[in-house]
C-alpha cells in the first residue's frame, strides 16, 4: 500500500510502500510515548525502506535515544524540526525496513482486526491501556513481528 505522509506543518512530505500498514501496535515504551505518543503510546507500520521518497528532507533531524544502559540507541527517529512532529523510525540494524508513524499518515488506513499493546511494563502510571476483547497485551516486546502479524490476520 502506498502510504502519503507530512509532519504537523507540511514542510516534510514523504512517501513509503508499505506492506505492513495495519496500525495495530500499540508501543507504551518510554522512548515511544516521550517522542511520539501524546495518549502514553505510538504506533509504527512497517514498510519498504528501498520507496521512501521525501521532500523537505533539509527540515529533517534525527533523535537517537539514550538507553537505560547509558548506550545510544541504533535507531534513528526522523521528525521535523520547524514543527517537531516525529514521522519514521529506521535502525540500520534492519536496513530494508522504515517505520513511519501512524498519527504523520495522511492516507485512510485500514482498521485492524485486532490490537496488539507492547512493553506495558515501560508504560506511565497514568496511562490506562483501551484494551478491548480480542487484544493482546505484553509487557516486553513480543516475538511476532509487524510481518508475521500481517501474515497471521492474513493481511
Amino acid at each position: 500500500m502506498k502510504l502519503e505522509g507530512s509532519c504537523h506543518c507540511k514542510a516534510v512530505r514523504f512517501t513509503v510502500q508499505a506492506s505492513s500498514p495495519y496500525p495495530f501496535m500499540r508501543c507504551y515504551c518510554s522512548i515511544c510515548r516521550k517522542t511520539a505518543g501524546g495518549g502514553g503510546y505510538a504506533i509504527n507500520l512497517g514498510a519498504d525502506r528501498r520507496t521512501l521518497t521525501v521532500q523537505g528532507s533539509e527540515h529533517l533531524s534525527v533523535y537517537r535515544a539514550r538507553l537505560d544502559d547509558g548506550s545510544t540507541s541504533s535507531g534513528e527517529r526522523n521528525f521535523c524540526r520547524r514543527c517537531g512532529s516525529a514521522l519514521w523510525l529506521y535502525d540500520p540494524t534492519w536496513p530494508e525496513l522504515v517505520h513511519p508513524h501512524a498519527s504523520a499518515i495522511d492516507t485512510p488506513l485500514p482498521v485492524p482486526p485486532q490490537r496488539v499493546h507492547i512493553m506495558l511494563g515501560s508504560k506511565a502510571p497514568w496511562v490506562e491501556p483501551e484494551v478491548r476483547a480480542g487484544d493482546l497485551c505484553h509487557d516486553a516486546y513480543p516475538d511476532e513481528s509487524l510481518a508475521q502479524w500481517h501474515a497471521r490476520h492474513g493481511l
